[in-house]
């Protein structure tokens, strides 16, 4: 990951949200849970190498060349403008971290 004040800032305010889960469910289990739930998506969002999957499905299998690497670290800069916008990834993340929030709010409020 480029920018690890990023992923610090993440980490600190996922400890938020498990803290105030775990007072307002008094429940170590449901602690755990939140903090599974939010690392994994905190590493779906943030670690990945968006270079690499930036580009066309079919270039995947060959590694990415310091040249495209090089003119995307000088296009983009910050963390809205580093993530295209491509309707299957948007209807694919919407899907999974939905339906695992979904899951997620249903056991805290049980």
């Amino acid at each position: 990951m480029a920018n690890d004040a990023v992923f610090r800032s993440s980490l600190v305010w996922l400890a938020v949200v498990i803290v105030v889960v775990g007072l307002c469910t008094q429940s170590l289990k449901k602690m755990m849970l939140t903090y599974v739930v939010g690392v994994l998506g905190i590493a779906a969002l943030l670690l990945p190498d968006w270079v690499y999957f930036d580009r066309d499905c079919s270039r995947w299998t060959s590694p990415v060349s310091f040249e495209e690497r090089a003119s995307e670290i000088a296009q983009r800069s910050g963390l809205i403008t580093r993530f295209k916008k491509y309707p299957l990834r948007l209807v694919a993340y919407a899907t999974v971290y939905g339906f695992a929030l979904y899951k997620w709010w249903v056991f805290i409020s049980s």
